[in-house]
């Protein structure tokens, strides 16, 4: 078998003890079936909720908190507890750990992005297992990325894996709810997810976790447009992630990867970058663009909205107002604002910058609607 780079997302229901704390029999079962894994030379890495089940019966509460500032603290607890447990059981199978805590701002924030993607590569090379989980105890809004399963998506996105496990109580994804309805049917594999599919999902199944099968499958969904094949079900005994990988897991799966796979800079802009301003530009421009694979010239540029600096990223409009995309600009608002439907080298001379293009090719990706 190919020897892949996988992500493997764990959710808090998976970890947990019937009495809501974290289960030790059911964390050393993941570790095995991961370990096996990592040991058939697969890249393997985990991204593990279970901080706020592992931490909350420390700070004394009966059951899993449900203020904010109950599962920031109980994280805080839950955390060191979660990290140490995974260390214990991987270091019986000589495999070292490493842990990163991520929040929406480190993918935001370019350099963080940047770094991000450096260190898991050098640990992965290193024959180290990351387990990165969102650092729950200091997330401006609650639970950011639905319960990791976006973090799951957007990592395996980051480092370029060819698969992701979300791994659940649940054996996949049904046409109904199979809890309340017995002719509910399973998809065994789907080509790529429909709106039908997120009709049929219903909200969280769990009492410990916040991520329902629609954060699921929309983290599915990101998945395959970022070149990853994806599955969802559940995960049981020492070979459980070995048969996924080889097709016999207890799930649904999910693509063909998207065709259009972006590289972690684009991934970057289109994903996570925050717009500063916006450019309205005209039918050519748009043509040139979509079509040609060309920059953004001044000549098709018709408006410009917000007040943003050199190398800021703005969204692309047509003249209709639809979304074609971001890019990051060579030149201030006020700059493109002067130079607006002139010619490259009226733009150059009356710029400082030695470039024509407002955005180069390099730095603009399409919006999601246009790179289908």
């Amino acid at each position: 078998m190919k020897k892949e780079r996988v992500v493997i997302k764990i959710g808090s229901s998976s970890l947990t003890a019937d009495g809501g704390g974290l289960s030790r029999s059911k964390l050393l079962e993941f570790v095995e079936a991961a370990s096996a894994l990592h040991q058939d030379g697969h890249q393997v890495v985990l991204i593990s909720s279970g901080a706020v089940a592992a931490g909350f019966s420390g700070l004394k509460y009966p059951t899993r908190p449900v203020t904010l500032a109950g599962k920031q603290a109980a994280a805080a607890v839950g955390q060191g507890r979660l990290m140490q447990a995974y260390t214990e059981a991987f270091r019986h199978y000589q495999i070292e750990t490493g842990q990163i805590l991520l929040t929406r701002d480190n993918f935001s924030n370019k350099s963080q992005y940047q770094n991000a993607y450096s260190t898991l590569t050098e640990l992965l090379q290193r024959g180290v297992l990351p387990i990165i989980n969102e650092n729950d105890s200091i997330a401006v809004d609650e639970l950011t990325f639905g319960d990791n399963d976006m973090l799951s998506a957007l990592v395996g996105g980051l480092i370029h894996a060819e698969c992701l496990m979300i791994i659940t109580d649940i054996n996949g994804i049904y046409d109904a709810n199979p809890s309340t309805d017995p002719n509910a049917k399973r998809y065994h594999f789907l080509s790529e997810i429909e709106d039908e599919q997120f009709e049929q999902a219903g909200g969280s199944g769990s009492a410990v976790g916040t991520g329902g099968m629609k954060s699921k499958l929309q983290a599915a969904k990101t998945g395959l447009s970022l070149g990853l094949r994806a599955f969802i079900g559940k995960a049981e005994g020492p070979s459980s992630f070995q048969d996924i990988l080889a097709g016999k897991g207890d799930g649904t799966y999910i693509g063909f990867p998207g065709r259009f796979v972006l590289n972690s800079k684009k991934q970057w802009l289109a994903l996570h970058s925050l717009p500063a301003g916006e450019l309205i530009v005209d039918d050519g421009a748009r043509t040139a663009l979509l079509q040609k694979g060309r920059s953004l010239l001044p000549a098709g540029i018709l408006e410009v909205h917000g007040r943003f600096e050199k190398a800021s990223v703005v969204e692309v409009k047509d003249n209709r107002g639809n979304l074609i995309g971001k890019g990051q600009v060579n030149m201030s608002a006020d700059e493109i604002k002067d130079i607006k439907g002139k010619s490259s080298q009226e733009a150059v001379e009356r710029t400082e910058t030695q470039r024509a293009e407002v955005i180069h090719r390099d730095e603009w990706v399409p919006s999601e609607k246009e790179r289908k």
